[in-house]
């Protein structure tokens, strides 16, 4: 089963930027996830699990990094198409 996520990430310090490209470039690293990243969010899209465990896996390793860090998640089930846009 496919899955689609949407991930904002809201690192609570000044330099903010430096935490979200890091967490940017560690997704980057799984093949089997697909993502696209605008302006306010990242989109995901993979196997049901291998989404949910690098989130898992991701998320910690930011807050171990970084402190206090907010994650604001949207899931929908099924693979969307990431590069459409309006």
């Amino acid at each position: 089963m496919k899955l689609t996520a949407e991930i904002s990430c809201y690192p609570l310090q000044d330099d903010y930027i430096a935490p979200i490209k890091w967490f940017i470039d560690r997704i980057d690293q799984y093949d089997n996830i697909e993502r696209k990243t605008n302006a306010t969010a990242t989109q995901v899209c993979g196997e049901y699990q291998a989404v949910m465990m690098m989130l898992a896996t991701e998320m910690q390793a930011a807050h171990e990094k970084w402190g206090k860090t907010i994650f604001v998640c949207k899931f929908i089930d099924g693979q969307l198409d990431l590069s459409h846009s309006r």
